[in-house]
């Protein structure tokens, strides 16, 4: 599927293309949830890399948290590198160079209309804010990590399509 993104001020548009474009996951993790705002998530897309084509480049800024290890405390650079608008702060997407074929565009910044996701997988929810709830419907899979499968492996098994 084809989308178009922006950022709030229209400083930075983008177009790529998404094998999976059904916001299926909501991220709980500190980065995301302080990066992001809104409902203390972020929900992020599976997208073609090579596909990413950007106006307003001049106006992108990239941050690289510092992850903290669990087991050393030693903080260091995070490999992802999440890219914003300098204007505006709008979230746009996450490319980690580990997985160099893949962008995950924040369903926030895409401006076409996206297919409903037929299920929700929650992650890292160590993290989320106590002021936001979490649906338990049925369609809603919570993760304490990251899921077993591939984002890949989901669309399949829930029945959507390439």
């Amino acid at each position: 599927m084809h989308l178009e993104g922006s950022c709030h001020c229209k400083s930075v548009t983008f177009s790529v293309e998404s094998p999976h474009p059904a916001p299926y996951m909501r991220c709980y993790c500190s980065i995301c949830r302080k990066t992001g705002g809104g409902g203390g998530y972020a929900i992020n897309l599976g997208a073609v890399f090579e596909s990413l084509r950007v106006e307003g480049k001049e106006n992108l800024r990239v941050y690289q948290a510092m992850i903290e290890d669990p087991q050393t405390g030693k903080a260091s650079k995070s490999s992802a590198e999440r890219s914003f608008c300098g204007f505006c702060g709008s979230a746009l997407w996450v490319w980690d160079p580990r997985w160099p074929e893949l962008l995950h565009p924040f369903a926030s910044a895409i401006d076409s209309e996206l297919p409903t996701a037929p299920a929700h997988n929650h992650i890292l929810l160590d993290s989320k804010a106590s002021w936001v709830p979490i649906d338990k419907s049925s369609d809603c899979k919570c993760f304490d990590g990251y899921p077993d499968e591939s984002l890949a492996e989901w669309h399949e098994r829930v029945g959507i399509k390439r």
